[in-house]
C-alpha cells in the first residue's frame, strides 16, 4: 500500500507531499474541483509527478485552498477569486472582495423583495386601483432608441437615463415633465422588443446631436388608461395586471406601446416603497375619471 502523504529527504530539508486524496479531504475541495483548478492555474500542485502524472500538494497551500471554497461558498466566480489570490496588495485583495459583497448584499434584498411581494399574492388578491382616462399630446423629447432582451432591461435603463440626463446637462435645456419610457408589444411577447427612454425636453433646435445614442425626435399622442404603481419595480407586474385586466373587461385596449412615467425614482429616495412609477395603457378612447 502506497502512502498518500511522504516525506522526501532533501540535504537537511524534509518536505512533506500530500497526495490530491488527502489535500481534498483538508480543504473540502473535490478532486474534479482541484483538477479543474490547476488547469486553471488557480492552484497549482507543488509538485506533478512526471511518469505518473500524479499531483502533491504542499501542507502551506492547505489554507489557499480552504480560502478558494469559501470564496465558492460565497459565490464568488472563480476570476474573482483568482483576482483575490493574485492581487498585488491587501488594498487591492479587499476592494474585490468587497465588491462581491456588496453584489451579494443587493442579490439579498432582491431575494427578499422577491419573498414578501410571493407572499403577498398567496394571501389575497391586490388591492384596487385607480384609473383615470388621459389624452396624451406629441411631444419633443430626448430619446435612446433600441432593442433590448427583457433580462438586460434593468441595467440598460440605468445606463440609458444617465446618458439622456448627461446630454440633457451638455445642451443646457430643462425638462418638460418626467422621465419615461415605451415599450413595444416584442419587448413582452418575445422577451426582446423596441425600447424608447426618453426625457421631455424644452428650447430644443430640430438640429440637436448629442454625438452618441440620444436623440432628439416626437413620441406620437395616444389615448390612454392610467394608473400609478406604488413600491419598487420587482412589483410592476402586479400593476400591469391590474391595469390590463381593467382594460381587457372594458375591451378598449388598442395596439400600441405600454407608457411608464417615473415620477419617483431612486435618484429622489432610496426608499423603493416611496417610488412612483405611472403606468399608461393604450385604450380608443378617453372620458374623464375612471375611478
Amino acid at each position: 500500500m502506497i502512502a498518500s502523504w511522504s516525506t522526501r529527504q532533501t540535504g537537511l530539508m524534509t518536505t512533506t507531499r500530500l497526495s490530491i486524496g488527502d489535500f481534498a479531504k483538508m480543504t473540502y475541495l473535490s478532486i474534479k474541483s482541484l483538477r479543474r483548478y490547476h488547469q486553471m492555474g488557480l492552484l497549482v500542485p507543488a509538485e506533478v509527478d512526471g511518469v505518473s502524472g500524479y499531483r502533491y500538494y504542499a501542507p502551506s497551500q492547505v489554507p489557499v485552498g480552504q480560502v478558494i471554497r469559501r470564496f465558492r461558498d460565497l459565490g464568488m466566480p472563480l476570476e474573482q477569486v483568482r483576482e483575490v489570490l493574485e492581487a498585488p496588495d491587501p488594498a487591492v485583495r479587499n476592494e474585490v472582495i468587497v465588491a462581491h459583497l456588496r453584489a451579494m448584499e443587493s442579490a439579498l434584498r432582491q431575494t427578499q423583495v422577491t419573498v414578501a411581494s410571493l407572499r403577498a399574492l398567496l394571501e389575497g388578491p391586490p388591492a384596487p386601483i385607480s384609473v383615470a382616462y388621459r389624452s396624451a399630446e406629441p411631444a419633443r423629447v430626448l430619446a435612446i432608441s433600441e432593442p433590448v432582451a427583457m433580462g438586460d432591461i434593468e441595467g440598460w435603463w440605468q445606463e440609458a437615463f444617465a446618458e439622456l440626463h448627461e446630454a440633457m446637462g451638455s445642451a443646457g435645456t430643462q425638462r418638460a415633465g418626467p422621465d419615461g419610457a415605451l415599450y413595444a408589444s416584442e419587448f413582452f411577447h418575445d422577451d426582446r422588443g423596441g425600447v424608447v427612454a426618453f426625457v421631455p425636453a424644452s428650447e430644443l433646435p430640430r438640429s440637436f446631436r448629442s454625438g452618441g445614442r440620444v436623440r432628439l425626435i416626437e413620441i406620437p399622442g395616444a389615448e390612454l388608461a392610467v394608473t400609478v404603481h406604488q413600491g419598487s419595480f420587482a412589483e410592476l407586474d402586479r400593476t400591469y395586471g391590474a391595469l390590463g385586466t381593467y382594460v381587457c373587461e372594458r375591451e378598449i385596449g388598442v395596439q400600441g406601446p405600454i407608457r411608464e412615467h417615473y415620477l419617483v425614482t431612486g435618484a429622489d429616495t432610496p426608499d423603493e416603497s416611496a417610488h412612483r412609477t405611472e403606468v399608461c395603457w393604450p385604450v380608443f378612447h378617453t372620458k374623464g375619471e375612471a375611478r
